[in-house]
Formats: C-alpha cells, structure tokens, sequence
C-alpha cells in the first residue's frame, strides 16, 4: 500500500451495537464528518460487489468526487466481524476497513484506512487522510450514536480540553463510560462532548461544573498557551501567565465547595529541567539552579507546578510529560514533515536526549491518575509521563526515517547543524531550544505503582503510529 492508518478505540459497548451503526454504510456520515453520503446502490443486503455511493466532504470535493468518480464496492461483510469497502481511483483505489472484537471494557474498534496506486499521492491528501483523521472524536460520535450514555454521577472536567491531549482524553473517557466535560475558551460547534465556555482566569459559571454535590467530579488541567512561540519576554510572560492563571482560577474554584474533589491531574512538562545533558532524571532529582534554569522552561513550569497548592482535592498529581507520539500530535506531524521530505537527519549535534510517550501510555498514565486504572495505586505528587527508554536525538529521528522516509532516505538525510535551525526558527516564529536541547526523564513511580507501559521501546511505538 502507498499509504495506510490503521487504529483503535475500545467503546463501553456490547459488539453487537457497535457493529449495527459500522455495518450500515449511510449512517457513516453521522460519526464521520469527512464523508458526506454512502448510500447502497440497491435494496436488499450488502454482499461482496455491493456498489455504494460515496461523496466526501467538503461541498466542492464532493461535487467534484460525484461526477467523476464511480461507485465503491463493498469488500467485505462478515456479519458481526468486519465490514470493508474500496473506492476504485485512477490507478489504484481507497480501502476503508472497519472490525470489531470482545475487549474487557466492551468492543475493540479497529480501522483501517489504506491508498494505493499511481496517484495515491494526490488522493491520500483530499481523501484518506480526512477519513482517517479525528478517529477518536470519531469514535466517541459513534459511541453516542450506539446508544451509549455517560455515567453523569462520575464527571470529569478538562481545562484546556480543546487541544490535542485533551480532546483525545474526553474521547477516551466518554467511551469507557464517564462523563468528560471541557472547559474551552472557544467552543467547538461539532464537538461530540460537552463543553463550557470559561476564560481561563476568572470566576464564571463554569466553576459549578466542579462541585461535587452529586456523585463524584475530578479535574484535569491542560490549560495553557502552546509553547511553540519565540522566546521573548513577552511570549515567556504569556506562556506563564496562561498557565498560572488558569490554574490559579481551577484552584479559587475547587475551594467554593465543601466536597473536595476526588482527583486532580495537573499538566506539567519534562522541560522544567531546562537542557540537563546526560544528567538521569527522575521525580527525585532537583530542579536546575537559576543560572540554568531556562526561563521558557524552567521559568514557565515551576511557577505553573506551583501554582496547585491550596487546591481541595483528596489526592493531586502533576505529570512532567515528555514529548507525546501519535498520529496528528503538533510534534510528531513536524518531525514526520522532517523526515519524509529528507531533512530528517540530527538536529545540532543530535546527543541531547529525547524523552518520549506514545499517546496510549499517556492516556493510561492519567486513568491511574484518576484512579481508573485498576491494579495501578499512582502516588501522589510529580511523576514523570515518559518512556522507560528515553533516546538521543539522532537515534530518534533515525527511527522515524526508518518508517516514514521514502527510498534512500530512510538511511540518508541531511543534519540540522544549529545556526541553520536557529534561522529557520526565526522564521517559523517558533523556540530553536525545543529541538536543541534535552532531558533524560524517567519515572520511578510508575514501576512502584504497578504501570507497565504499553509501549516502552521507540520502535515499536512507532511501529503502533504508522502502521
């Protein structure tokens, strides 16, 4: 195949209802904005040859799709099992595939979307990616629309829930049942989960959604400016002060109630420890001294870990998360951009560490945090979120070459010596000190807690990514 994303999501459902909205081509367009319509050509059952109408979304691809384009054909209909179709395109076609099975929790949904041919490069932009894409908002979509309801007497609020993390958290969530709620300063009109506008610093509304008078709520907080900015002062302040200030109005708010919250998980970053070199970190080591303490770092992290104390909260925990791997994750799209267009070669000298986590492991770090992960008993207080095998930069991205660079640049491609990196960072507006310097975090708590993770070594986590 050109190009394939196969995923998964396990859905507090009984398979059976899974499989009566996957196995129903027209309701696709219900949990899948992508598609626009996939109506049967016929009556009658959907067999192997079975031809279906297929209009993607947007409007104009669509109308442009529908006059040139022929039917799909289903591939496959095990009843129960799998349902696949392809979309014949010039020199090769679109496979979308789609299989259920028994998991501990309900349903393991597995998707896979695949593109082959001469012009998969141009089909794989404007279709398989967009049906690929957003699968676990997807997924939560569909969850809803099988008939499943969130459990109101165990909510979970999000701050800062409209970003990548917290969106595929809330999807996470509401599809083992609980009732995620994001607080957002910009609601999204098609989310499928429920949302509460706030802004990030003041008392509001939103501040009810934290009262445990019935059942029990706890607390995510993701909120905070992303850090991909050039490090002025100004931008540093803005860092800071999104971070603080949201934390500090969580915190007012936690205090409003005479029920204390179950849980608290506050965002942090393995960053706090500025470059540290080959030095081993862990939740015991200190953080650095003020003269190498970088102030977008170090500077920005503290103040944002600090700012928890006084929250009312049975039990805290701050997670110092190294860089997250999945599909459409704002870091792994960049490298992947490095490496797949031959620039993917080491960044400066390529020996400052890379601490990493697959998406799977983070979301399962913070259930412990929740206490939803049973058999794991996360201590209170920091832990680290990464990898038990942190890995040097020029391994890292050698790796990622090895499964996304096409021909010869999966062994060879061109460094980015650091003045080069430096101008272009100027350019894109972005921190050159994101890519020039590291950290070597790992956790000691995670072990003692019970937690394995899914994916310990780079590998096979990117393995799991593009596969």
């Amino acid at each position: 195949m050109a190009w394939n994303r196969t995923q998964e999501h396990v859905l507090a459902l009984a398979p059976d209802d899974v499989w009566r909205i996957i196995s129903d081509p027209a309701r696709l367009p219900d949990w899948n904005p992508a598609v626009r319509s996939l109506v049967p050509a016929h009556d009658g059952a959907l067999v192997p040859g079975s031809r279906l109408a297929f209009t993607p979304n947007p409007p104009l691809l669509g109308a442009v799709h529908s006059r040139t384009a022929p039917d799909a054909v289903v591939t496959r209909n095990q009843a129960g099992v799998s349902f696949a179709w392809r979309q014949p395109q010039p020199g090769g076609g679109l496979l979308v595939h789609w299989e259920i099975a028994e998991h501990p929790a309900g349903t393991l949904l597995t998707q896979r979307v695949a593109i082959e041919g001469h012009g998969s490069w141009l089909f794989t932009e404007s279709n398989a990616k967009p049906l690929a894409s957003h699968f676990a908002e997807n997924c939560a979509r569909l969850y809803r629309l099988a008939g499943g309801t969130p459990d109101p007497s165990h909510r979970i609020v999000i701050a800062g829930g409209s970003g990548f993390l917290g969106i595929r958290l809330a999807a996470d969530l509401l599809c083992h049942g609980l009732d995620p709620v994001i607080l957002t300063r910009s609601p999204d009109p098609v989310s499928p989960f429920r949302q509460v506008r706030w802004d990030g610093h003041s008392q509001g509304a939103w501040t009810t959604e934290l009262d445990p008078a019935e059942g029990s709520v706890s607390l995510v907080n993701l909120a905070g400016r992303l850090v991909d900015a050039r490090p002025t002062a100004e931008n540093i302040a803005e860092l800071r002060d999104s971070r603080v200030d949201a934390t500090r109005a969580l915190v007012q708010a936690s205090r409003k109630h005479e029920v204390p919250l179950d849980h608290w998980v506050q965002a942090s970053t393995t960053a706090i420890y500025s470059d540290a070199g080959d030095e081993r970190l862990t939740e015991d080591s200190p953080l650095p001294e003020a003269t190498a303490a970088l102030p977008q770092m170090t500077g920005v992290a503290r103040p944002w870990e600090e700012a928890l104390n006084g929250a009312r909260a049975l039990r805290s925990t701050i997670l110092r998360t190294g860089v997250v791997l999945e599909q459409e994750s704002p870091a792994f799209d960049r490298l992947s951009l490095l490496a797949r267009t031959g620039l993917g070669g080491p960044v400066g000298s390529g020996v400052q560490w890379v601490s990493w986590i697959h998406l799977t492991d983070w979301l399962r770090i913070v259930r412990a945090g929740l206490g939803l992960e049973p058999g794991i008993d996360l201590d209170e207080g920091v832990v680290i979120a990464a990898s038990p095998a942190p890995v040097r930069n020029a391994g890292f991205m050698a790796a990622l070459r090895s499964v996304l660079a096409p021909g010869p640049l999966k062994r060879f491609s061109l460094a980015t010596p650091e003045p080069m990196l430096k101008l272009g960072a100027a350019a894109l507006r972005t921190d050159p000190a994101l890519g020039l310097t590291g950290r070597h975090a790992t956790s000691n708590r995670l072990p003692r807690a019970g937690f394995a993770f899914t994916y310990p070594e780079l590998d096979g986590a990117l393995a799991a990514i593009t596969g």
